[in-house]
């Protein structure tokens, strides 16, 4: 159910979702915005996760929640699930494969060495949204 950002929300919503939208007015959050959560989710996700998108998308980015959702589904979305799983944004699969392994391994590898990249990546237990950003798919 679409509902315009004019409509009384008091009218339109359960008393429990009503009263989260209160508690969370209160704390300067913007009803247009858990206004279009709750359009594009439900009343129940948006009691169960609002707050946890909020505080994470304002400290990353919106784009990343918004793929990590899209990645694992808005129920993965609690505790300290994003954090854990975030390795950032990167150009491209490659990219990633090489800062890690030049972050996390001590190695000098020869100049003329090359690295298939992207095929190291693939083995890896990680995902590439489409945005570029990485997440680990063990948290």
């Amino acid at each position: 159910m679409s509902v315009p950002f004019t409509m009384n929300y008091k009218e339109v919503y359960s008393q429990e979702t009503v009263n989260k939208i209160e508690e969370l007015l209160a704390d300067s959050y913007a009803l247009e915005d858990i206004v279009e959560f709750i359009d594009e989710n439900s009343e129940a996700k948006f009691r169960s996760y609002y707050q946890n998108y909020v505080e994470i998308g304002e400290e990353y980015s919106y784009e990343a929640v918004d793929d990590f959702i899209d990645q694992f589904g808005i129920h993965s979305l609690v505790g300290d699930n994003f954090q854990d799983a975030y390795r950032g944004q990167y150009d491209s699969k490659a990219d990633y494969a090489e800062s890690y392994v030049s972050d996390c391994y001590v190695i000098d590898l020869p100049s003329f060495l090359e690295i298939d990249w992207e095929a190291s990546f693939d083995n890896m237990d990680v995902v590439f949204s489409s945005n570029g950003y990485v997440f680990d798919t063990q948290f």
